[in-house]
């Protein structure tokens, strides 16, 4: 099975999360999308306050309409710090015959040799590197951290790379829209209408629940 993995605190979940796990289901051909919320973040704490269990809840919410798409509680059910290649390291052993794409926007991309072995995740998955529209990437392998860019070469497709355990690295270019967990926490906080930046049942999640109202982050 081709499973893609979205990583994020989800806080909340917005619509261009949705509209990016689709386009890569897409052009991956991916058998689901699994969202997997961070429980403990390594590299910042989750603005707001707001639990674990509200922000599974709000995915399970904004997903439950498509078939392809799942949540997973599987970072809250592990120790420790939610680091990518732990997660995928624990997910290769529970299923080692499956095929993973990990997505990543560019931005976080261009700072992977921060993450915790870095190298080790191009071994674990393949990674789907997602790019807003009008950015240019001349040649794909200069956005590689310059350590590992030798275990790599071109696929035949100018926004593919083969690592050499066989895993690829694909760039795709997102629809963009300007949308963030950021933006719609100020605006709860504020009073203003979050309608048509996050599904209606998320909106309604945060208004039973009382999410955000204290948090202008």
């Amino acid at each position: 099975m081709k499973t893609g993995i979205l990583g994020g605190t989800f806080n909340p979940i917005h619509l261009a999360h949705l509209r990016i796990a689709e386009e890569v289901r897409e052009a991956c051909a991916l058998d689901e999308v699994v969202f997997m919320p961070a429980a403990a973040p390594p590299h910042k704490p989750v603005a707001g306050a707001v639990s674990f269990a509200h922000r599974l809840a709000m995915i399970a919410a904004a997903i439950a309409d498509n078939p392809a798409f799942r949540v997973s509680d599987f970072e809250a059910r592990r120790a420790g710090k939610s680091f990518s290649v732990d997660t995928l390291e624990l997910l290769r052993s529970a299923d080692p015959h499956g095929e993973r794409y990990f997505i990543v926007g560019l931005d976080s991309f261009r700072d992977i040799a921060s993450w915790k072995d870095y190298t080790r995740l191009f071994e674990l998955a393949h990674l789907v590197v997602t790019a807003r529209p009008g950015v240019e990437l001349a040649d794909p392998l200069l956005a590689l951290p310059v350590a590992a860019r030798s275990d790599f070469c071109y696929d035949g497709q100018p926004k593919k790379l083969r690592h050499r355990s066989g895993n690829t690295v694909i760039f795709l270019e997102e629809t963009r829209l300007d949308i963030s967990s950021t933006l719609i926490r100020g605006k709860v906080a504020a009073g203003a209408s979050i309608r048509y930046l996050v599904p209606r049942p998320v909106a309604d999640y945060i208004v039973a629940h009382g999410l955000y109202r204290r948090s202008a982050a």
